[in-house]
C-alpha cells in the first residue's frame, strides 16, 4: 500500500526532480528495507557469517551491514540479546562509514539516541580512544545508555547536554564529530507514516535554526585537522546543501571531503539552492559548488531510505582561541587523564586494578588457605554437637559484629578490586571513578566532566553494597568468556538460552562450569550464549541462580 504524501511536499519534489519524480514516488510503493549491522565489538564478520541464523545479503556502503529479508524479525533471537548484531535501517549505516573512525581516536556523537551510530563508532573505535555519545533530551538517553551497555562498549560515555556546554568542557578536543541533525524526516515517509503525520509539526524552518547552531558549536568542539560527518533524514535543500554553503562561508577553514558517486550514492544538488533559494546562493556565492561533493541517498536509487551525508573538513594546522594563544595538534588539546579536583564530590580516584600475575598468585594463596581451612574444619568435627553450636554461634557473632562496624569502613576500592582479582582475567583499562554506590570505568578523566549531565560517565561496572561489591550487568555485556574466572555456556538451538533471558532459575551441573586453574565453581559465573556473553549467574550447588536483569528480560512467546 502507497504512503500517502502531503501535497505541498509531492508538489515540491516533483518541481524539483523533474524526469526523475515518478521513479521517486513509485518507490513509495515499496516496503522498506530491513538491515542489521554485525556489532565487531563481540564477534567478527567471519563468525557472524557461519551462525547467522536467516538470510543475509551485504549492504554496499557498509561492509558489516547486511539485507534481511521482508518478514524476518531478528529482534526475536537470542543474538540479538547477546548484542551479536544491531538492527538499524540501511542508509542510516552511511555516516559512520564516511567519518572513517580509527581505533585510538576521539569521537563525539552530538545527537545520538537510540544509539545505533553510537554503537557502529564503537565497533570501529574496537574499545580503544574516546567515546562521547550525547542527547539533549533526557527520555530518549536511557534507549542511548541501554544500546552502549547491550552491545558491549567499553570506552563510552553517556551525556544529556546541549552541544554548547559541551564544548565548553571539551573544547577543540575530538578527531571526529557525527552530526545526525534533528530534521524535517521527509526520508522516512516510507519507513514511519508517523513521520507524515507529524511533518508539518517539524518544520524546515525550525529545523535550520537548530542545524545552523549545531554545525557552529560542532566547530568549537573539533580538534584542529578533524572531521564533521553532517547527516539528515530529509530532502529538503534548506536543511542539506544550503546548511552545509552557509557553514562553510561562516568557517573558511573548512572544506567538503567529495563523497564518491557510488553504491547508489547521488551527488549533492547546489542547483536546487539557487533555484528555491536565490538569497541564500548570492550570499554563499562560490562556497554552495563544493555541496556537489556531498551525497544524496534516494530510495529510487538504492535499497534503503532518503538521507543526505556531508562530510567537513578541518584543514588547519593549527586553532587560534580567543585568547590568541595557538592549540597544535597533538598539545595542548591533550587532556585525557586530568587529576579530579576537591569539588568533583561524586567522583572518587582509586588506583588501577591488579596485574593477572598478581591475581594468579592471589587465587593460588586463596585455594592453599582453603586448603588449610578445610584440614583444620576435618578435625574440629570431632568437638561434637556442643562445639559445633559454640563454633556457629561465634561465627554468627563475628559475621553481625562486622556487618554493623568493619563494613561500614570498607573501602569501595578495596571491594572492587578484591572482585576483579577473584571474578575476572583482565586489566580494566581507563580511570575508576565512583559515582554514589556505582562503580564506573571512564576513557575520560573525572574533571572534565563536572557540572555536565552525565547518564554514564563510563563503563558501568557495578555497585558497593554493604561492603560488597555486585557487578553489573554492562560488565557482563562487554566480556567475553576467556575474560572471566567462570562461565558456562547456553545453547540457543536446544531453548536454555530462552529460558535465561526470561529470567529462569537453570539447573547447572558442576562439569557445565568452565573455569580457569585454582578457581572453584561457586560465585558469579559469565553466562553465555552459544559462547557470547549475555548476563550474569550466580552457580552453587547445581543450580544456577538467574542474575538478567527484569526490564532486560526476553518478553516474547
Amino acid at each position: 500500500m502507497a504512503v500517502q504524501l502531503p501535497s505541498i511536499f509531492a508538489e515540491r519534489m516533483k518541481s524539483l526532480l523533474g524526469d526523475e519524480f515518478e521513479q521517486f514516488m513509485k518507490s513509495y510503493e515499496q516496503s522498506p528495507h530491513a538491515g542489521l549491522r554485525v556489532n565487531t565489538l563481540k564477534i567478527s564478520l567471519e563468525q557472524f557469517k557461519e551462525i547467522a541464523p536467516f538470510d543475509m545479503r551485504p549492504i554496499p556502503w557498509c561492509g558489516t551491514g547486511f539485507y534481511v529479508p521482508h518478514g524476518v524479525k531478528p529482534g526475536l533471537h537470542p543474538y540479538y540479546h547477546a548484542g551479536l548484531y544491531y538492527i538499524q535501517e540501511p542508509s542510516a549505516m552511511a555516516p559512520v562509514e564516511l567519518l572513517n573512525v580509527k581505533p585510538g581516536e576521539r569521537v563525539l556523537d552530538l545527537c545520538a539516541a537510540p544509539g545505533g551510530k553510537t554503537t557502529q563508532i564503537a565497533a570501529k573505535l574496537q574499545g580503544k580512544g574516546v567515546l562521547v555519545t550525547n542527547d539533549i533530551h533526557a527520555e530518549r538517553t536511557k534507549a542511548l545508555a541501554k544500546n552502549v551497555e547491550l552491545y558491549g562498549v567499553r570506552n563510552a560515555v553517556v551525556l544529556n547536554e546541549s552541544p554548547e556546554r559541551i564544548a565548553n568542557a571539551f573544547p577543540h578536543y575530538f578527531d571526529k564529530v557525527l552530526i545526525d541533525a534533528p530534521c524535517s524526516g521527509e526520508g522516512m515517509f516510507r519507513k514511519d507514516e508517523d513521520m507524515v503525520k507529524s511533518w508539518e509539526n517539524h518544520s524546515v524552518e525550525k529545523c535550520v535554526l537548530m542545524q545552523r547552531d549545531i554545525l557552529e558549536t560542532a566547530a568549537k568542539l573539533l580538534a584542529p585537522g578533524g572531521t564533521i560527518v553532517y547527516s539528515t533524514c530529509t530532502f529538503a535543500p534548506e536543511e542539506n546543501e544550503a546548511m552545509i554553503a552557509e557553514f562553510l562561508n561562516i568557517n573558511p577553514d573548512f572544506v567538503v571531503n567529495d563523497i564518491p558517486e557510488s553504491a547508489g550514492f547521488a551527488p549533492g544538488r547546489p542547483e536546487w539552492v539557487r533555484q528555491m533559494l536565490p538569497e541564500k546562493a548570492e550570499e554563499t556565492g562560490s562556497v554552495l559548488e563544493q555541496t556537489r561533493g556531498t551525497a544524496r541517498l534516494w530510495p529510487h536509487l538504492l535499497e534503503g531510505e532518503g538521507h543526505y551525508v556531508a562530510v567537513l573538513q578541518h584543514r588547519a594546522e593549527s586553532l587560534t582561541e580567543e585568547d590568541g594563544s595557538v592549540l597544535l595538534i597533538g598539545q595542548a588539546v591533550d587532556t585525557d587523564f586530568i587529576e579530579p579536583s576537591e569539588s568533583v564530590a561524586p567522583f572518587i580516584r582509586t588506583s588501577a586494578p591488579i596485574s593477572k600475575e598478581e591475581r594468579k598468585r592471589e587465587r593460588l594463596m586463596r585455594t592453599e588457605s582453603r586448603e588449610r581451612n578445610d584440614k583444620h574444619t576435618r578435625g574440629g568435627k570431632a568437638q561434637g554437637k556442643q562445639g559445633k553450636g559454640n563454633e556457629r554461634g561465634g561465627r554468627k557473632n563475628e559475621r553481625a559484629q562486622g556487618r554493623g562496624t568493619d563494613q561500614a569502613n570498607v573501602d569501595p576500592g578495596t571491594v572492587y578490586a578484591q572482585f576483579v582479582q577473584e571474578n575476572l582475567e583482565i586489566e580494566l583499562a581507563g580511570e575508576t571513578v565512583f559515582y554514589g554506590d556505582r562503580v564506573y570505568q571512564s576513557s575520560v578523566g573525572a574533571a572534565r566532566l563536572e557540572g555536565l549531565k552525565v547518564i554514564r560517565p563510563g563503563w558501568f561496572v557495578g555497585t558497593v553494597k554493604n561492603g560488597r561489591f555486585v557487578p553489573s550487568h554492562p560488565l557482563a555485556c562487554a566480556l567475553n568468556a576467556a575474560e572471566a574466572q567462570r562461565f558456562v555456556n547456553l545453547s540457543s538451538a536446544e531453548g536454555e538460552a530462552v529460558r535465561y533471558l526470561k529470567g529462569e532459575t537453570l539447573n547447572i551441573e558442576e562439569a557445565r562450569v568452565e573455569r580457569q586453574a585454582d578457581t572453584v565453581a561457586k560465585g558469579f559465573v559469565l553466562v553465555c550464549v552459544d559462547g557470547f556473553a549475555a548476563g550474569w549467574g550466580k552457580w552453587l550447588d547445581g543450580v544456577l541462580k538467574n542474575e538478567y536483569p527484569a526490564g532486560w528480560r526476553w518478553t516474547s512467546v
